[in-house]
């Protein structure tokens, strides 16, 4: 199916008109640990007039095999995502790092099983996976999602979706555009919180001290909420500012986004 162009937003806040039909790759860990951050994207593209879907065939991306040097065992789970994929106008994911891993490692996976079908299909499906945010200021062309949030919050940029993806400012253009909240530069905010996957437990002396570094930059703030789009480098901060008792709280983007006036606080 070739990707249809969506209509730009209405002039209503949290309208559109498209018809987009959305994939959504819920990425295993969002599954297994966070299911309310999928479940949050659906509301936000709901409330936007796409179509979602859930594919359950889905599984992971893969990423983990391949960041630690076992890129053949992720050959399996790239065939997988192609053919679970590969009927969507967009596929979106709540997380920089496996939309990353989808755009930058599942060609390199294909092309290196010498399989040219795969490649191809890879190619096909590859450059319609969107980390949230870029599907809503890019396919979307929305930055007022109808969001209201009265709270204080910094972001905190991942590194996969700031380096890999090169997100930029649009998830900050989304979250300036919530009703209600006050939004505060996070100091040192393009600077790694030390999880990187694995490398949270092999570095893990290395980890903990970036991590509490990005810990008092957000205290610094006064936020009560520090909001990033990987669930992953938020359990590594939110860990650290439970364990200081802060008080301040980790929030998925798609979660703020998906808050209306009258949820609970």
């Amino acid at each position: 199916m070739s990707a249809r162009t969506p209509q730009q937003a209405t002039g209503q806040p949290g309208t559109t008109t498209t018809g987009l039909r959305v994939g959504l790759f819920a990425t295993c860990f969002n599954d297994t640990m966070w299911p309310e951050t999928p479940k949050a994207t659906v509301r936000v593209l709901e409330r936007l007039g796409c179509e979602v879907d859930f594919p359950q065939a889905q599984t992971c991306c893969g990423q983990m095999m391949t960041n630690t040097g076992y890129a053949d065992r992720a050959l399996p789970l790239v065939r997988r995502f192609v053919d679970v994929f590969g009927g969507y106008d967009a596929v979106v994911a709540p997380s920089g790092s496996c939309v990353g891993s989808v755009r930058h490692q599942h060609r390199t996976i294909a092309a290196a099983a010498g399989d040219a079908d795969l490649v191809a299909q890879v190619d096909a499906v590859a450059p319609k996976v969107y980390e949230l945010s870029e599907l809503l200021v890019d396919v979307l062309g929305v930055t007022d999602v109808g969001a209201y949030y009265p709270h204080r919050v910094t972001y905190h940029p991942t590194c996969h979706s700031l380096r890999m993806l090169r997100v930029a400012d649009r998830p900050l253009q989304l979250l300036r555009a919530v009703r209600g909240i006050d939004l505060v530069e996070l100091p040192g905010a393009q600077e790694c919180c030390g999880f990187g996957g694995t490398f949270a437990m092999k570095n893990s002396d290395v980890s903990v001290a970036m991590g509490m570094d990005k810990a008092q930059h957000v205290v610094e703030t006064g936020a009560e909420v520090v909001v990033a789009g990987d669930n992953s480098c938020l359990a590594h901060i939110g860990g650290i500012l439970g364990r200081q008792r802060t008080g301040v709280r980790t929030m998925h983007l798609a979660e703020i986004l998906a808050s209306t006036e009258g949820d609970p606080a």
